[in-house]
């Protein structure tokens, strides 16, 4: 007996027409939205100094370009620490720090790229620590004598005679004064992990104004979320990257004034981090979000070499001492280096201006991300102003910033607009949507006329679906939109047991790989 019969013979008695037991015919399915493929990191867009350093580290490290892309623009914009400003034109200025976070699933190595690309950053900073410690010895001398030349003159003054007493006390107060105007340099730190908004705000202070949190994991948003304070605490964090006056007064603290803060973050984080960024209680009104500078690179886990080359020693040691002598070189500045722009650097950066004013309108293609958007020339310049610096890292201060460097750092906006959006559409998206593209794909690899929910369960990957539940959302999206349909279940045979697995048709289109 054939199948069709088998079938005929399971549905006799119940009614059922030829239709029924065919299936209706199927209407045009409407299309589930695809993400375009993101483009990879510019690296030729880097000096050659920086961009070997990235191509070793990706390539030893069988990583995406973009976590070491992303993070050398951090290390940079640490070196120069809030010491420099672009000036755009007009009262324009542009402070050269930048917040970046790469979106990468566990095992991607983070933790490795991390080390080759802060490690001598921490070197400069002892290098830095080194070369304060006499400065801070000679302050520590200085204070201690003049204590105790203020405790000699006080108690003088409370032995005199009336006739000397006022003399010697106002010489006293004075003394006093001078010692609590005395202070003793902070040890330098140039990269904090895992610390509060307040400890922040103190770390700015002692700082000089500039501090960086450069870490392998996502920590930093939990704790502006509000793991300590129980509610989310960001304004440090908004007015360090834009430059905006500090002033904290705390009961029981000293006041901390901080005239221009430059707070650099370079995070590594898994993409499920991003998401839960977004429900930050005012991430996105008080405009946190637009802050980022987003990268989601295509991980190389599954297809790595794992007999890659390994990191030339000359390209890391170039890339050492350029990161360091910049780091040094910049470290005593208190009033911002002004970098300027060349006529011709300024009319591409114009240039670059208009179209993203073109696209921000209600209509425009960067609607969905007006906010970041509007930060995007921002960017721009700043990236400039890092690229600039990297390619002068001796005296870079001492000249103006060209056409071709702004045309890299306009080369590295459209980048990180293209993975904005996709982030972007990420966390405003219904989460059966990517969960029903995933299905859609496997059914067309496949090309399945039909199968069971527990066959399609034991394809898909267990990170995707941890159980076989998950899959309900999707599989409701992919009815809804015409790319399936479940069949009427058989009639039971009244033996018990556990009922059939729900069984779905597909559309023709997937049986044809379309």
């Amino acid at each position: 007996m054939s199948t069709n019969e088998v079938s005929q013979d399971l549905w006799e008695g119940f009614d059922l027409t030829a239709e029924d037991i065919a299936g209706p015919v199927w209407d045009e399915p409407v299309p589930l939205k695809s993400r375009p493929p993101l483009p990879p990191f510019p690296v030729e867009a880097l000096p050659p100094w920086l961009g070997n350093m990235v191509r070793g580290v990706a390539e030893e490290t069988q990583t995406p370009a973009d976590l070491a892309g992303c993070l050398a623009l951090a290390v940079i914009a640490t070196a120069a620490g809030g010491r420099v400003k672009v000036c755009v034109r007009g009262h324009w200025r542009e402070p050269v720090n930048v917040y970046t976070a790469v979106a990468l699933d566990p095992g991607n190595r983070k933790s490795a790229v991390f080390d080759l690309m802060v490690r001598p950053l921490l070197a400069a900073e002892k290098a830095l620590i080194e070369l304060s410690g006499p400065v801070r010895a000679e302050a520590e001398t200085t204070i201690r004598l003049a204590k105790s030349a203020a405790d000699k003159a006080a108690g003088k003054a409370a032995g005199a005679e009336p006739d000397q007493r006022d003399a010697l006390t106002a010489e006293a107060v004075q003394l006093a004064q001078a010692v609590d105007e005395m202070s003793v340099p902070a040890v330098p730190q140039l990269v904090a992990d895992d610390v509060t908004p307040e400890n922040i705000g103190t770390l700015l202070d002692q700082q000089g104004g500039r501090i960086a949190c450069l870490s392998a994991e996502g920590e930093l948003f939990d704790i502006i979320a509000g793991r300590y304070s129980g509610k989310p605490n960001m304004g440090m964090f908004l007015k360090g990257h834009a430059g905006d006056m500090i002033r904290v007064n705390r009961q029981g603290r000293e006041a901390q004034h901080i005239d221009t803060p430059a707070v650099t973050i370079g995070l590594a984080v898994q993409p499920e981090v991003l998401d839960a960024l977004s429900r930050i209680d005012g991430a996105d009104g008080r405009g946190l979000l637009a802050r980022f500078l987003y990268s989601k690179p295509l991980s190389l886990v599954g297809r790595r070499n794992l007999s890659p080359d390994l990191l030339d020693e000359q390209v890391a040691a170039t890339y050492a001492a350029r990161l360091g002598g910049l780091t040094l070189a910049l470290a005593g500045w208190t009033d911002p280096a002004l970098l300027q722009l060349t006529p011709e650097a300024d009319a591409v950066l114009l240039a670059f201006q208009k179209v993203t004013e073109s696209r921000l309108g209600p209509d425009g293609s960067y609607a969905p991300i007006v906010k970041w958007a509007s930060k995007r020339d921002g960017a721009v310049a700043r990236i400039a102003g890092l690229l600039h610096l990297a390619t002068h890292p001796e005296d870079g201060w001492h000249k103006p910033i060209d056409a071709a460097t702004m045309g890299a750092a306009t080369t590295l906006g459209d980048y990180f607009t293209a993975h904005a959006l996709d982030v972007f559409d990420t966390m405003s998206a219904d989460p059966a949507h990517d969960a029903a593209l995933t299905v859609l794909s496997q059914l067309v690899t496949g090309k399945l006329t039909q199968c069971t929910k527990r066959e399609l369960f034991r394809m898909l990957r267990r990170a995707d679906f941890p159980a076989i539940s998950d899959l309900d959302p999707a599989l409701t999206l992919l009815e809804e939109h015409g790319w399936i349909r479940q069949q009427p279940p058989p009639p039971r045979t009244g033996r018990g047991g556990r009922p059939p697995s729900p069984r779905y048709e597909t559309h023709p289109r997937i049986a044809r790989g379309n």
